[in-house]
């Protein structure tokens, strides 16, 4: 069988580009759950799209292949163009381009009209294919689920037309939208559209890998304006397994320091609010309105007064956990007390003086705070955390700094 650019499951395209882009560490031999020729196919179909940003290094065990993608020079996600090389076939295209012509006077038809015209079209070739009523029912119908058409019922005939044209947004709207937003592919597929080739917008944080859980965030997000259950596929990569739950989606979360996407969902197995990680499902499913949606939607927002990142329990077995810190800043350092101010998210900053504040929070999982908190060593005078072993880890952590450094008096240097 030819090799072909063009894809029918994007699964597998999503599973190889994530090896390549994220994990970027495995040689052709690693890929032991499919065959060399699955691997040599799928790492073509990738070049094809994506041979700017591929590059490779040689080890003892092999060549491994990797995406290398520099967001400070790539203003345009490159990811997004696996998504607009999807497979076809003969008969999509040629049935897609009759229908759209019929109907491009907007025009109301019936089905009838619509078969009779698509015969009428096809008349004028030799050795034309035809396409049955049934077949043309089915592409409506699609045409009308995709926003490409609208129906209604007149007695008892359905009738179809295109809907209208809408005004393209600003450009600056569509190339912000495009690489921030989740969906972002959406805003891509609109700029294609236009003529406009320039680079709007620079992003200092450029996150572009949730284009590849596109299609699963948005189930996702029509799931929750819909208020349904869905069921979802997760696979657990370290043990190589894929498990199915059913969970009631309440929020999109996606962090601002590593532009991870999660789900906050209800289990109804463990019979409590927790997050999925998107780049772990594998599919989703939707499923039954969800009877208690408003009232699991309120219970989420009680519970993200004591959320820093994700986190709905805590890690030591406590419900809640308590961290408090202290930093000391020069005149000119004002900058620090208006950052306590800027990042506090649910915590409290108190200002002690003109050169000392404190910053406290009730959070259920502390050690979600523990990376910010580290940006402030150099200015932390004195830490509290109720969670003893987290509290020891930091402090212990800073004293091997110091050793590491060579740093004597490392005792006096620590945090106290």
């Amino acid at each position: 069988m030819a090799y072909s650019e063009l894809i029918k499951n994007f699964n597998k395209v999503r599973d190889y580009m994530r090896d390549f882009y994220v994990y970027g560490f495995k040689s052709r031999d690693d890929y032991t759950k499919k065959s060399a020729r699955s691997y040599d196919d799928e790492k073509r179909r990738i070049e094809s799209w994506l041979g700017d940003y591929m590059e490779f290094h040689q080890t003892a065990d092999g060549k491994n292949v990797f995406l290398s993608i520099d967001s400070r020079v790539t203003r345009h996600n490159p990811l997004y163009k696996a998504w607009k090389t999807k497979s076809f076939t003969d008969g999509d295209i040629t049935l897609h381009f009759i229908i759209m012509d019929i109907l491009s006077d907007g025009q109301e038809l019936s089905l009838v009209d619509i078969a009779f015209q698509v015969d009428a079209y096809l008349a004028m070739f030799d050795h034309a294919r035809v396409f049955d009523v049934s077949t043309i029912r089915k592409k409506l119908n699609e045409y009308v689920k995709e926003g490409l058409m609208v129906s209604r019922k007149s007695g008892k005939m359905m009738l179809y037309r295109r809907t209208e044209e809408f005004e393209m947004p600003d450009m600056d709207i569509l190339d912000f939208f495009s690489e921030t937003a989740p969906c972002g592919v959406i805003g891509s597929f609109l700029k294609d559209k236009t003529n406009d080739t320039a680079d709007h917008f620079a992003f200092k944080h450029h996150y572009i890998t949730g284009a590849m859980d596109s299609e699963v965030l948005c189930t996702i997000l029509e799931a929750i304006h819909e208020k349904r259950n869905i069921t979802v596929e997760m696979i657990n990569r370290k043990k190589d397994r894929i498990t199915e739950t059913n969970v009631v989606p309440l929020r999109v979360m996606i962090s601002v320091q590593s532009g991870r996407q999660y789900i906050m969902a209800y289990a109804q197995y463990f019979k409590r609010i927790t997050a999925y990680r998107l780049d772990n499902i594998v599919t989703v499913k939707n499923g039954e309105i969800a009877d208690r949606f408003d009232e699991l939607k309120d219970k989420l927002n009680e519970m993200q007064q004591h959320m820093w990142g994700v986190a709905t329990d805590s890690r030591s077995g406590n419900r809640m956990e308590h961290i408090e810190f202290t930093v000391q800043y020069d005149d000119g350092e004002q900058h620090i007390p208006r950052r306590l101010e800027r990042e506090k998210r649910i915590g409290k900053v108190e200002h002690i003086d003109e050169h000392t504040s404190r910053f406290s929070a009730d959070v259920y999982d502390a050690s979600e705070l523990i990376p910010w908190v580290r940006t402030f060593i150099c200015r932390i005078t004195d830490i509290s955390i109720s969670n003893e072993a987290l509290e020891t880890q930091f402090k212990d952590d800073i004293q091997a700094m110091y050793e590491m450094y060579g740093l004597k008096g490392g005792d006096d240097h620590a945090v106290s």
